[in-house]
């Protein structure tokens, strides 16, 4: 957020129906951003005001009123949450939460730079957000610390208190990446391909995310430097990142996520989780000394220019130049600003080569006597003699000692294999080594976890080396694990070869490792090793997606979402009874809900293995101020009449929720 300018619009200004202006927190490059008071309830929120010259532009206001329901329904723990969209006049605001524990960018400017752990957790969380908003096909498009906030003061070795703002510009994408003809982000983050091609998908919201970190790290962006804000922007396509004095698996990972190919980087949540790892095992390297802005920057590879000589005889003509008339692009004042100007296209100038002149009839060169033409005659048979014989003496020579091909011999290998993230926030990653001298498969299985703790039971398909293989014996080894065959009369999961895992806790935004050996004598190479292990990842997500199984075995790998249930009409000034119900991959099961309220007696083990239990669980007013919630966020009251209301719920790592519309009406 930029610093405080003169004010559009004035404190204690009506905005819409619901709210009023209470004191200016920012500008920056769209507009104002207001602390705001919801009339009704009292409650504080921020308001995201439009430029006035924006907010006049019908284009702009029907873009926004369209993206009205994918910004409401962008809700994760790390998302700053839209509330409303107000549209009057020339007002044009976007009502969300209010975040005031400082961003990021206060962060760099009381510190110069942040300790690798700190760094890292706060990236990582940003890419949670990130992973969440792609989920929903919505990209960011504008990542930096500015638009990074905290919920509360930072303290070191803090974690869950990343709120990414400023989705209110982020465009939808469907199942291609959108083009467009202008800029829209700031230079100093964004990607190649956005500065190049105009493109701004996922990948390019990942590689801000790595800009950042650098950032955080060194307490500068990687291209900083002299120049135009052009030239800064465009080292982003040209130039290599300076290396920063930290480790070399950091090193690794930042640049993987700044890698000038979008199809190069990892996904947000395959990055999240890679940089919790690091952060982890980084907890006690200290911070950097703020790194000076380099002289100069290393331009990155590319193929090398062809220069052909001219003949002595012939003169080369000197190619017209090109003129070239189009305008300069202007990226804006200031390269840690966002920019939404249009880019020029800027044809690239056409030289014409001059025609070679006709060929002469060939004539043999001066040096080329015909001893020289002799002695090379003789150089093609010895080197084809030596070719030949090397052809037929090397195997029968290889044979003699007693070489064996790799096709005869099992070979050290390893192959690894990650499941797309599950609606409850889990991450699976499986990594497999040969063992050839054991005829056994070291299987490392890492389950991750977003912002929300989870729970076992997990399940876990190991199948035999082929389809027609018997099941494998399995030894399993883990720090508090039990592993036991499936039982499907109880659970009603009949995959074969599956094992239930027991009491696996993967804290929030960590991850834990169980191991195990499987017997595989026939898996000898790394191919069949990937194929097996690509087998065992399918396999387990057939089992816990499997829509002919009812039940609630394997919660945090089957939960597939959470339905929102109250009357459809309750009376004003008492409490609306609110059930969450499960919904696995047969449907919605009323049988077993996750949760009811008001609550009595203990949550069910369901609730407690997907969000933690009650502490999990936020209910939400969706009503303008109709509904009061419990300072505990348990208990719903309606307090006035209204023809149409809404709950909203968060349940662990399932924000999205909200209900089925319902009425409040008086006792009468």
């Amino acid at each position: 957020m930029a610093e405080q300018g003169q004010a559009q619009y004035g404190r204690g200004e009506p905005l819409g129906a619901s709210y009023r202006l209470v004191d200016l927190l920012g500008t920056g490059a769209t507009g104002e951003v207001w602390r705001a008071e919801h009339t009704a309830s009292g409650e504080h929120v921020a308001a995201k005001l439009l430029r006035a010259e924006l907010a006049a532009d019908p284009a702009i206001v029907e873009r926004f009123v369209r993206e009205r329901t994918v910004l409401l329904g962008l809700q994760h723990p790390s998302i700053v949450r839209v509330r409303d969209l107000v549209v009057e006049g020339d007002r044009l605001a976007i009502v969300m939460d209010l975040v005031d524990g400082g961003s990021a960018r206060d962060l760099l400017r009381a510190s110069g730079t942040l300790p690798p752990r700190d760094a890292l957790t706060i990236t990582a969380e940003t890419l949670d957000a990130l992973a969440a908003a792609h989920g929903q096909d919505v990209t960011h498009r504008d990542v930096k610390p500015d638009n990074v906030l905290l919920a509360t003061a930072w303290t070191a070795g803090a974690t869950g208190d990343v709120r990414v703002s400023d989705f209110g510009i982020a465009s939808v994408v469907a199942d291609r990446e959108r083009t467009t003809t202008g800029l829209l982000g700031t230079p100093q983050y964004m990607a190649p391909e956005s500065i190049s091609q105009g493109r701004a998908g996922p990948a390019a919201d990942v590689y801000g995310a790595g800009v950042m970190l650098y950032e955080l790290l060194a307490g500068r962006t990687p291209f900083a430097g002299p120049g135009t804000d052009f030239a800064v922007a465009y080292r982003h396509v040209t130039s290599d990142p300076p290396r920063i004095d930290v480790p070399d698996a950091l090193w690794t990972a930042l640049t993987t996520l700044l890698a000038k190919d979008p199809g190069a980087r990892p996904a947000a949540a395959d990055a999240a989780a890679t940089l919790r790892r690091l952060a982890r095992s980084l907890a006690e390297a200290p911070a950097l000394a703020p790194a000076a802005d380099p002289e100069s920057f290393a331009e990155v590879e590319r193929p090398a220019t062809v220069v052909r000589g001219v003949r002595p005889d012939t003169a080369a003509e000197e190619a017209p130049a090109v003129e070239d008339a189009s305008p300069a692009p202007e990226l804006g004042p200031a390269g840690s600003q966002t920019v939404i100007r249009p880019l020029a296209r800027q044809p690239l100038p056409v030289v014409r080569e001059p025609e070679a002149p006709p060929r002469s009839r060939w004539q043999r060169p001066d040096w080329l006597t015909n001893r020289t033409a002799a002695l090379g005659a003789l150089a093609v048979v010895l080197v084809a003699a030596l070719v030949v014989g090397g052809v037929v003496w090397l195997p029968g020579a290889l044979a003699r000692r007693g070489s064996s091909t790799p096709a005869a011999t099992a070979q050290a290998g390893s192959a690894y294999q990650q499941d797309r993230p599950l609606p409850t926030g889990l991450t699976t990653t499986r990594k497999a080594t040969i063992d050839p001298e054991r005829g056994t498969v070291a299987l490392s299985i890492t389950y991750a976890a977003q912002s929300v703790a989870l729970r076992g039971p997990l399940l876990e398909v190991v199948p035999g080396a082929t389809a027609k293989a018997s099941c494998p014996a399995v030894t399993w080894t883990g720090e508090g694990v039990s592993a036991a065959r499936n039982q499907p009369s109880l659970t009603g999961v009949g995959t074969p070869c599956s094992w239930a895992l027991d009491d696996v806790e993967v804290p929030a935004g960590q991850d834990l490792t169980v191991q195990a050996s499987v017997r595989l004598a026939t898996v000898r190479d790394q191919a069949a090793l990937q194929e097996w292990l690509d087998a065992a990842g399918s396999a387990t997500t057939a089992a816990v997606t499997d829509r002919g199984v009812t039940g609630t075995a394997y919660p945090v790998q089957r939960l597939q979402g959470v339905e929102v249930r109250t009357p459809d009409r309750t009376v004003s000034q008492t409490t609306l009874p609110v059930t969450l119900v499960p919904v696995w991959p047969s449907g919605a099961d009323d049988l077993n809900p996750l949760y009811r309220s008001p609550a009595t007696g203990s949550p069910s083990q369901m609730l407690t293995d997907v969000a933690g239990g009650e502490s999990g669980v936020r209910f939400a007013d969706g009503c303008s101020g109709a509904l009061a919630v419990s300072s505990d966020g348990l208990v719903v009251t309606a307090l006035s009449v209204a023809p149409s209301c809404t709950v909203r719920a968060t349940v662990g790592n399932f924000t999205n929720l909200e209900s089925a519309p319902f009425g409040i009406t008086t006792r009468d």
